[in-house]
């Protein structure tokens, strides 16, 4: 079995993919969008959190944290969030012997990829990695027209301009492996 090592840092801010465990053609997140964001703000309000950047996509997400500063524990807000959002949805989905011997719903990947952000590079690269993801994946033309990003937020802060990658071919590589 593989020894996966997390890197636990009271305050850390950490950049994660999340996964559904079916993603070939399975809109999920996106049509359950509100059920997840319940799922968030119910967790968000028992244990506390920033969200710097957020990107829903159908069968997958990535987000950027920011943990309290005497707080490093997300495994702990990832667990109920996949929780709070399967408990939320109707069940039916396929599952394997060894999720229906543990109890499991099969929506979710087990596992999860995080990553410590360095400093303020490393965030914003991850932060425009999150918000171009839609484009990436040919759900859209524009990064502006995806409507489950934090990237209108950003524009309306001014970080972003509203035509922000328009036109460019880009292929900004944070935060998936390459095989």
């Amino acid at each position: 079995m593989s020894n996966y090592r997390r890197h636990y840092h009271a305050g850390g801010t950490y950049f994660f993919t999340v996964n559904l465990l079916q993603r070939h053609e399975n809109d999920l997140l996106i049509r359950h969008i509100d059920d997840l964001r319940q799922a968030i703000r119910t967790v968000k309000a028992a244990h506390p959190f920033d969200i710097l950047a957020w990107v829903v996509l159908p069968e997958h997400m990535h987000c950027i944290w920011q943990l309290p500063p005497d707080d490093d524990n997300f495994s702990t807000r990832w667990r109920l969030i996949k929780i709070n959002f399967s408990k939320a949805i109707d069940s039916g989905e396929r599952r394997s012997v060894s999720r229906i011997r543990r109890g499991e719903r099969g929506i979710w990947q087990r596992r999860y990829w995080e990553h410590l952000i360095r400093d303020e590079l490393d965030l914003r690269r991850h932060m425009d990695y999150i918000h171009y993801n839609p484009v990436k994946h040919g759900l859209v033309a524009s990064v502006k027209d995806w409507e489950y990003s934090t990237f209108h937020h950003w524009v309306n802060k001014g970080v972003y301009s509203m035509d922000w990658c328009e036109n460019v071919v880009t292929d900004l590589v944070v935060g998936e492996r390459l095989d």
